[in-house]
């Protein structure tokens, strides 16, 4: 896990562990004002999304334990931490990816972990090479237009 990960981590934890469980207490506090718990829909679903929380606190807190923060790898070599900007040779489209640890990984951000198809692929290469990478979709031709850190 990257140090600035772990660090959103560490905040995220204690985000639930404080705010969020006082917010949730106080809706189940409210819940039960509103008389006969046995037919109490609102206390029923806060009961049910207290339990969720307790549960991703946690799964967080397991994770929080077993993270190392690893520094991100400089230089010209594509590595844990490194922005990437990719040409896809298949379509045509320009991406730029940072490989991070898979509890950082949001896709949809352009953080891929290092261990994705795309993160292995790329792994140790430099500007300018080109990889085949076997994903979901099919195989995809890539170059390696630019890396840093």
């Amino acid at each position: 896990m990257t140090p600035d990960g772990l660090h959103a981590l560490r905040r995220e934890v204690e985000h639930l562990e404080t705010a969020a469980r006082r917010e949730m207490a106080a809706r189940i506090k409210a819940a039960r004002e509103l008389g006969d718990l046995k037919e109490n829909a609102e206390y029923h679903d806060a009961k049910h999304d207290q339990a969720m929380l307790e549960t991703k606190i946690r799964r967080l807190r397991r994770q929080l334990n077993a993270a190392v923060a690893v520094e991100p790898q400089e230089g010209d070599i594509v590595g844990f931490g490194s922005t990437v900007r990719v040409l896809d040779e298949t379509s045509g489209r320009e991406a730029t990816y940072t490989f991070v640890g898979s509890a950082e990984a949001r896709p949809g951000e352009g953080r891929l972990s290092a261990d994705s198809p795309i993160g292995q692929a790329l792994a140790g290469r430099r500007a300018g090479d080109r990889v085949s990478v076997s994903t979901p979709g099919g195989e995809r031709a890539m170059r390696i237009v630019a890396v840093g850190a």
